[in-house]
């Protein structure tokens, strides 16, 4: 723990991240036809399957059970019903894909029909990518110092903040003894009102001067702490790894 807590004193240049979000529009015109004209017919879509397992396996299983027919009900348009299902080519590929049970006429279509949806494909692409989803499992951290250490230096790795495991863990255990509630009520810094706190001891104005966005702003926070002094570290000394006593 410093004596003088000059290590404490906050630069004018903390680092600075702008993330650029580009977003693209765009309207889909469907061509109106007539309904399903039968008010008596009774019938419904085939339910859409949800997945519940992130493993390839299962992915696999889920895309062979999606729906490949759908049962025509009144009100139904093959143009809402191709929007519904996704239907690659629209209407128009729905229409020639069933021509022979809707008729010569697609903009009249009686309920209780089967049309075939030509869903395979988009079976066998939502197959592929929940297989790739399942390949990336997330991450998690344990609620202890070593899941500190290890979410932070995650979020370190993001920034460009260098450090290691060892270099942060070194530090902690001087300055709090690895308690994130830790605050130093004695020395220069607590006398002018500004106690450093936390696992890696900041003063509040070093805090905010070098908090990294993307973490709590909370300076108590474990993860928020640590990568606050790893940045204010890094612009004075190079890292916390250069880090062997009062900074």
């Amino acid at each position: 723990m410093p004596a003088k807590g000059k290590h404490r004193r906050p630069k004018q240049n903390p680092i600075t991240r702008k993330l650029a979000l580009a977003g693209t529009g765009g309207a889909a015109l469907t061509l109106p036809l007539i309904s399903a004209t039968t008010a008596g017919a009774v019938g419904t879509s085939a339910p859409a399957a949800a997945v519940t397992s992130v493993t390839a396996a299962t992915a696999v299983n889920v895309a062979a059970a999606l729906p490949t027919t759908y049962s025509v009900v009144a009100g139904d348009t093959l143009s809402e019903i191709a929007a519904d299902h996704s239907v690659s080519g629209g209407w128009k590929q729905l229409y020639e894909a069933n021509r022979a049970v809707v008729g010569d006429n697609p903009s009249v279509i009686r309920p209780g029909i089967k049309l075939t949806l030509g869903a395979k494909e988009k079976a066998a692409a939502t197959a592929g990518t929940a297989a790739k989803t399942a390949a990336k499992p997330a991450s998690s951290y344990s609620n202890n110092l070593d899941g500190w250490i290890r979410e932070s230096l995650d979020v370190m790795a993001k920034h460009g903040i260098p450090g290691s495991y060892n270099g942060i863990h070194r530090n902690v255990m001087r300055e709090s003894s690895g308690n994130p509630k830790a605050i130093n009520l004695w020395d220069i810094n607590a006398r002018n009102g500004i106690p450093s706190k936390g696992l890696l001891q900041v003063i509040d104005p070093t805090f905010k001067a070098y908090h990294v966005p993307g973490t709590s702003l909370d300076s108590y926070d474990p993860v928020a702490n640590i990568t606050a002094a790893c940045n204010y570290a890094a612009a004075r000394y190079g890292s916390i790894d250069n880090v062997n006593g009062a900074y």
